[in-house]
C-alpha cells in the first residue's frame, strides 16, 4: 500500500460523506475527547482549525476555550512549518494560506508546541498497531510532532474506518498516542 494511493482513497471516501454524517461524526469525536480527564485537565492545547471533510474541530476549539483552556492553532509558514498563535474566540481568526483560518494573535514560534499539555492533529488515517499517522503529505505536522515531549498526549481525529493497519512509515513520520473516533478513543499499541 503506498501513501499516495491510500491518501486518494481516503479523501474520496471522505468526499462522499453527507453533511449529517460529518456533523454527527464530528460531534461524537468532540464529546469523546471532552470526556477524557487528560483533556479536561490540559491547560494549554495545541489543536487545528479543520477544513472540508475532516472531523470538525470548530466546536471542540470553542468548547475548550469556553472551559478556560488556552488553545493554540497553527499558522502555516512559507516553508510549510507551523508557527502557533492563541485562539481568542470566533472573531480572532482570519484566512491564511489556502484559505485555512488562522489566529490573528501574536505568533509564538514553532517551538511553542513544546509547551502544550495536549496536542490534537489532523490525519487521514492512523495505524492502530504502530501509531503511524497518514497526513496530507506536506510534512507540517510531522515537524510539529517531532517537537512534542514523549509524555504529552498526541491525538489524531478520525472518521470511522480510518484506523488502517500497515500504513507505510518513513524516517520522518511521527506517531500519535491516540486516535479519536466517533465510537471512542483508541490508544495506539506501540506507544
Amino acid at each position: 500500500m503506498d501513501k499516495m494511493n491510500l491518501r486518494r482513497r481516503i479523501l474520496n471516501t471522505r468526499s462522499g460523506l453527507d453533511e449529517k454524517t460529518l456533523r454527527d461524526s464530528s460531534a461524537a469525536v468532540r464529546e469523546n475527547l471532552l470526556q477524557q480527564p487528560w483533556v479536561q485537565m490540559a491547560g494549554l492545547v495545541a489543536c487545528y482549525w479543520s477544513i472540508g471533510s475532516e472531523p470538525s474541530t470548530h466546536g471542540l476549539v470553542l468548547a475548550l476555550w469556553k472551559h478556560g483552556t488556552t488553545v493554540m492553532l497553527p499558522v502555516l509558514q512559507p516553508d510549510n512549518d507551523l508557527d502557533w498563535a492563541v485562539y481568542d474566540g470566533p472573531d480572532s481568526l482570519a484566512p491564511g494560506p489556502y484559505g485555512i483560518m488562522e489566529p490573528v494573535d501574536t505568533r509564538r514560534g514553532v517551538d511553542a508546541i513544546k509547551t502544550a499539555a495536549l496536542v490534537i492533529v489532523p490525519a487521514l488515517a492512523v495505524d492502530p498497531a504502530t501509531g503511524v499517522r497518514l497526513g496530507r503529505g506536506g510534512g507540517s505536522y510531522d515537524r510539529a510532532l517531532a517537537r512534542v515531549g514523549p509524555n504529552v498526549p498526541t491525538v489524531a481525529l478520525l472518521h470511522e474506518g480510518e484506523l488502517i493497519e500497515g500504513i507505510p512509515a518513513e524516517s520522518h513520520d511521527q506517531r500519535v498516542m491516540f486516535g479519536a473516533l466517533p465510537t471512542g478513543i483508541i490508544r495506539m499499541q506501540q506507544m
